[in-house]
């Protein structure tokens, strides 16, 4: 099993309430990657937003410049919204992204839990669904030859027109990033892709129906088993303690989601809540090393088997000598255990 780090580049105050700024947050999620890569960890992985709290809507860009300065870690988008993109764009910008990066490259393309894209370049929310899939179809296409020939609703034609630069690996993986919705998993099953699934509440077994779903379309489709993979996309955290870690935490998760909660009005901030979501039952990926590498393990059990755990950090990063520290331990006393558990 791989494991890794997502990061949102979220803007939260630090533990004396001081905001960092942009250029500081900047640089200390490049040096995040950088320890993630100098730890062993698998894959780092970089979001996008659109809003003036996270700094991270060019992902591709971010990654390029971790890619000078780190060896082996896989660099991935966290997700891309890709229906809000235009396709041969996002190619050619993870293409140039994996020749920089001798080959580490991949995308995990989604749709996006927020919604602020789709008025910023002019998309009708009407049209959320087919917008995604004409453009996943399309990206596809890029990804399989140099000179397409393609037409659809949502982009002018293509006729056969190269698309440079082609990429080092023969194939960037391509990702289907999803959240609870059936029909998504379906289509990444049919469609043979690895699945990324964003779990950041309740527990991670609520989700085995939905994965049961995705392995069911593909094994119909005509897939080997090996090739539908299945990644986790967690809210997590390490300290030396389960209270370290958790205190760390909940300064930044609790200053964002009751943001989020005043305008979605369905999230319960309160400590105790959290508190029980780092519990044995809950989703959170949070507390020592031992502590996590069995929550790990034991997500992986109830998911069927995971080829990927991602840890969702960014909320802490108001915290970056935090921050530091949590992804150390993951390389260093997590990613042991679950490697040899699952050797």
């Amino acid at each position: 099993m791989e494991l890794g780090v997502d990061s949102f580049a979220s803007l939260v105050p630090d533990e004396t309430g001081r905001m960092p700024a942009p250029t500081e947050l900047m640089s200390n999620l490049i040096r995040e990657i950088e320890l993630a890569d100098e730890v062993g960890l698998d894959a780092f992985g970089i979001g996008e937003h659109h809003r003036a709290d996270f700094i991270d809507s060019a992902p591709a860009i971010i990654l390029a410049a971790a890619a000078a300065r780190t060896r082996a870690i896989r660099l991935h988008s966290a997700v891309t919204v890709l229906s809000a993109a235009d396709p041969v764009r996002v190619f050619q910008d993870f293409a140039t992204l994996d020749l920089i990066s001798q080959g580490r490259a991949e995308i995990v393309a989604g749709r996006g839990s927020f919604v602020d894209a789709y008025p910023l370049f002019g998309l009708n929310l009407d049209h959320y669904d087919e917008l995604y899939a004409e453009k996943l179809g399309l990206l596809l296409e890029l990804r399989a030859r140099t000179h397409v020939t393609w037409s659809g609703r949502f982009r002018p034609s293509l006729t056969d027109q190269g698309v440079f630069p082609r990429p080092h690996q023969a194939e960037i993986p391509i990702w289907v990033g999803v959240g609870g919705t059936p029909a998504s998993f379906v289509r990444a099953g049919t469609l043979g892709l690895p699945l990324m699934v964003a779990i950041i509440g309740g527990s991670f077994a609520r989700f085995r129906s939905l994965v049961d779903l995705y392995r069911e379309a593909g094994r119909r489709a005509g897939h080997p088993p090996e090739r539908l993979r299945v990644g986790v996309h967690a809210m997590g955290f390490l300290g030396e303690t389960a209270g370290e870690a958790r205190d760390a935490f909940y300064l930044g998760w609790v200053y964002m989601f009751t943001k989020l909660a005043k305008e979605r009005g369905r999230f319960d901030v309160s400590r105790e809540h959290f508190d029980a979501l780092c519990g044995p039952g809950g989703a959170f990926l949070i507390g020592d090393p031992e502590t996590v590498a069995d929550k790990v393990l034991a997500a992986s059990e109830a998911l069927g088997g995971l080829s990927r755990v991602n840890f969702q950090m960014s909320v802490a990063s108001g915290q970056h000598t935090a921050m530091l520290r949590s992804i150390a331990l993951l390389g260093s006393g997590v990613a042991p255990l679950v490697r040899g558990a699952t050797a």
